[in-house]
């Protein structure tokens, strides 16, 4: 199983993202994958989780109304596109794989979540000026 990121580097304020999450091992059909960030300093952020069927987002203040993700069975890719960005958006962002996960908004703001990946990509960084 592997997960690459891609899609990070220096972005101005106030423009959007789109991240990729290329994967390898495995199928939609089987896995939940979700993304993950890590500002300096703070601990892990879930943003969003996907699945064929469905997906999920975090409602905090930080990234409400702000994230889409998408997937893209052909290119065995999922895709994290997060808009209005904002100097604190700076962060390695991260996506992971959870097997039969399910992904619903309750478990995405679980303080259990991180633990529950089964697999995880290197990350790629994000970093936005103001």
């Amino acid at each position: 199983v592997q997960l690459v990121e891609s899609g990070g580097g220096l972005v101005q304020a106030g423009g959007s993202l789109r991240l990729s999450c290329l994967v390898s091992g495995f199928t939609f059909d089987d896995y939940t994958v979700a993304w993950f960030r890590q500002a300096p300093g703070k601990e892990q952020e879930a943003i969003a989780c996907t699945t064929r069927t469905g997906d999920a987002t975090n409602p905090a203040d930080s990234l409400k109304g702000r994230v889409t993700t998408s997937i893209d069975n052909a290119k065995n890719t999922v895709y994290l596109q997060l808009s209005g960005l904002k100097p604190e958006d700076m962060a390695v962002y991260s996506c992971a794989a959870e097997r039969a996960g399910v992904c619903t908004v309750q478990r995405l703001t679980g303080p259990r979540y991180y633990y529950l990946m089964d697999y995880w990509g290197k990350g790629t960084l994000v970093t936005v000026s103001s």
